[in-house]
């Protein structure tokens, strides 16, 4: 066991990976010789060589494209995107190659492939450096999508995603990527960011994809949350004295509904926690699958608390963030109704 923040965890991943096949190979934009922008691939050019790890232009439509036709000719690509606001470029490549190819051919080809890419805020990075974009994707059949909340999930979810046969979108929380932060993005409204690094195993883990974990138990209320807001979750149900459970989902596709249910019928009480905006955010979709199946449970209307159906705001980051004002007080009204 070493003490990994998630950078390094996710670092670890692709080490293990690359050293058990040689098929995998890692692409994108300064992830060679500089070990990408947040240096999640750091040393990997230097230990594996220029033809497994290596730079790609600053062309998310051809990253995806190479990719794709890696993977379907036996390799096995990890392809970042260096902000997950610039994925746009590649939607296309993405909805209509990377997520048909196993229908279009009759389960005959498959793509195993995963698409890495920093999301959220709480950096600081305004309107193109902080969307959360994981509700386009999520209603794509045919690709997954996980997000890890801690560096042990980190590392083994993204090798469990780089194992899958078919692709995976990883989103990576860069609000925690470093585990303590220092006095530059800490601000006295979120005492929560300090979230410490953990054990992580050296060698080779995975975490299975669709599995939810119960990131803390509780009765009183069911909080669903993923990623940099699960630690928002637990900070303001113990800040607040509510015996709160929270349900880590670590992948929205495929949702483990089942944890989901068991819960809610527990608690009788749910809030859907997410940084995306509020209108066909995933959030609703978590919504309304609580109520399919736990409406004669409920004792109170299923909440959201998300980010505003705007831009990301640079100058007024902490208003849009949903903190842990915003979700104390979805809390004290569905605890109320």
């Amino acid at each position: 066991m070493s003490v990994m923040n998630m950078i390094q965890a996710l670092n670890s991943a692709h080490k293990v990976l690359m050293e058990r096949d040689p098929a995998t190979v890692v692409l994108g934009e300064d992830v060679g010789y500089f070990g990408g922008v947040f240096r999640v691939t750091e040393g990997l050019q230097k230990q594996f060589g220029k033809s497994r790890a290596f730079d790609a232009p600053i062309s998310e439509g051809g990253i995806m494209g190479v990719a794709i036709g890696m993977a379907a000719y036996g390799l096995k690509p990890i392809a970042e995107i260096q902000f997950a606001d610039y994925i746009y470029p590649g939607f296309d490549q993405i909805v209509s190659e990377a997520a048909r190819m196993r229908y279009r051919s009759a389960g005959e080809w498959s793509l195993p492939m995963v698409i890495r890419s920093p999301y959220g805020g709480g950096i600081f990075g305004g309107q193109t450096h902080s969307q959360s974009p994981e509700a386009l994707f999520a209603h794509v059949a045919g690709i997954k999508t996980v997000i890890p909340s801690n560096p042990y999930d980190a590392k083994g979810l993204l090798i469990a995603a780089a194992e899958d046969p078919d692709p995976v979108l990883f989103f990576e929380p860069k609000r925690i990527y470093n585990g303590p932060f220092d006095g530059y993005y800490e601000r006295p409204v979120t005492p929560w960011a300090k979230h410490p690094a953990a054990e992580v195993p050296d060698g080779h883990y995975t975490v299975p994809l669709g599995k939810a974990a119960i990131a803390r138990a509780g009765e009183e209320v069911t909080i669903l949350a993923y990623g940099t807001m699960v630690h928002v979750a637990i900070a303001t149900a113990e800040a607040n004295g509510v015996d709160a459970e929270v349900i880590d989902l670590r992948s929205i596709v495929p949702v483990d509904i089942e944890a989901i249910e068991t819960s809610v019928k527990k608690t009788g009480r749910c809030v859907v926690l997410h940084e995306a905006t509020r209108t066909a955010g995933f959030g609703a979709e978590l919504a309304a699958l609580v109520q399919e199946r736990c409406f004669y449970h409920l004792e109170a209307p299923v909440a959201r608390v998300t980010g505003w159906d705007t831009p990301y705001p640079h100058s007024m980051e902490w208003a849009y963030f949903p903190g842990p004002v915003r979700l104390g007080l979805a809390l004290k009204k569905t605890l109320e109704d």
